[in-house]
């Protein structure tokens, strides 16, 4: 079932939306992208004639009430949103009343789901190497079980537009999708895009297809950079995992970043792209500083020749002239994590090299997919969120999916 071709009017849906967002010290939200992406969805039940039950995370209680991490604190954003009243539930366990005598029109948000242990489903405060972790490990399934049913027994239908936490089986995201059947299970129009742009790179695939995968770790990108390898034409790896790799060839990093366990897998990913016959990019120059600071001297060095007590922050001009040539001619760009320490703003240009690049492409016919949150801060940083093909919410979503993972939020709607 797909959520245009059902009719909402007298149903009661509690969809899964992922409004885990950003909040200062005062509880105001700083970046409310993920709570404006889920109107479609939610707009759709409410005009049709139903009601609403909104389900979130926010942030890592591990299964203690924490009133910092509140869903209380975006309820006035939500309501101004959907131009409706917004009831709260303090207790996500404990609205049946509330659930019960909502009325078409009008929307209930629960409280933090991960103030309960049962929707993540892990057994808390036990060590895996304790004799009776496995059964706890049992014990807490069936308490998830238990807790998924009884969110469920709130709606008739059940709406999935989570996309950023599609690839955990938690109660809300999978294990509530057993107590509906297929004709009151579906994904929202958030969850359809994603899974619809990530198909767009995996399987309709417009060469050459360049990806640019950045960040501070190989160790992290590994399962997705091997994925890749069999896919891509270009394969651009930039951001911190640069020294890692100038190390593995001999190079002196200074006080870079760098996996110094990790070097022979660098090197392993270079002798894979070369018998794949993959152009594997690597930088070849880097600013360096003299401290992790926007405010620190900085020179251009090679990446192979950082003096002592410097270390790489972000791409140097050639590289980024390089990165540019490499991106332009493409017809299909996947690009997660950036080049550089973009947050300081001295270090943006490897970043911002990559992204105009990519709206150039774009421009030019590319699909562009930017996801991971790194990624989808830099192309908001530069004002060209709305210059690329897609921007995704989901950056462990995105990476598994893309990685050839089945997503369990996403099988428990559609039987995979």
């Amino acid at each position: 079932m797909t959520i245009d071709d059902f009719n909402f009017k007298g149903h009661k849906a509690i969809v899964r939306v992922d409004f885990n967002v950003p909040l200062d010290e005062n509880g105001n939200i700083t970046d409310d992208t993920r709570i404006r992406g889920a109107l479609p969805t939610l707009k759709k039940i409410l005009s049709d004639g139903g009601s609403l039950i909104l389900m979130s995370h926010m942030g890592k209680p591990k299964g203690k009430v924490n009133p910092k991490l509140s869903l209380s604190q975006i309820k006035e954003t939500v309501g101004k949103y959907l131009g409706a009243d917004v009831q709260f539930a303090n207790d996500c366990m404990a609205a049946d009343d509330l659930a019960a005598n909502l009325q078409p029109g009008q929307v209930l948000l629960l409280e933090n789901l991960r103030f309960y242990p049962e929707e993540e489903g892990k057994p808390m405060g036990i060590e895996k190497t304790d004799p009776a972790y496995d059964a706890a490990k049992k014990e807490m399934k069936a308490r998830q079980k238990d807790f998924a049913q009884k969110l469920a027994s709130y709606a008739d239908v059940y709406v999935n537009d989570a996309f950023g936490t599609a690839h955990r089986r938690h109660a809300s995201t999978a294990v509530i999708a057993d107590f509906f059947d297929t004709d009151h299970k579906m994904l929202g129009y958030l969850m359809e895009k994603e899974v619809k742009a990530v198909d767009n790179i995996l399987k309709d695939i417009r060469r050459p297809f360049t990806a640019i995968m950045g960040g501070s770790k190989v160790s992290t990108k590994i399962g997705i950079i091997m994925n890749l390898m069999d896919k891509v034409d270009n394969l651009i790896l930039c951001g911190g995992m640069t020294y890692t790799f100038a190390r593995a060839m001999g190079g002196k990093v200074g006080n870079s970043i760098c996996e110094e366990d990790k070097l022979d897998l660098a090197l392993e990913i270079m002798a894979k792209a070369k018998e794949k016959g993959v152009n594997l990019v690597l930088g070849s120059d880097c600013v360096a500083a003299d401290a992790f600071s926007n405010d620190a001297n900085t020179q251009v060095c090679s990446v192979m020749d950082i003096p002592e007590g410097w270390e790489g922050l972000d791409a140097g001009p050639e590289t980024r002239k390089l990165f540019a040539e490499t991106i332009e001619p493409s017809k299909t760009i996947l690009w997660n994590g950036p080049a550089g320490v973009f947050e300081f703003d001295n270090f943006t240009a490897g970043s911002r090299a990559i992204a105009d690049a990519i709206v150039k492409a774009t421009k030019n016919g590319a699909f562009s997919l930017v996801g991971g949150g790194d990624s989808v801060a830099c192309v908001n940083k530069f004002g060209l969120a709305d210059e690329v093909s897609y921007v995704s919410t989901g950056g462990g979503a995105l990476l598994e999916a893309i990685e050839g993972k089945v997503l369990p939020g996403v099988a428990a709607i559609k039987g995979e």
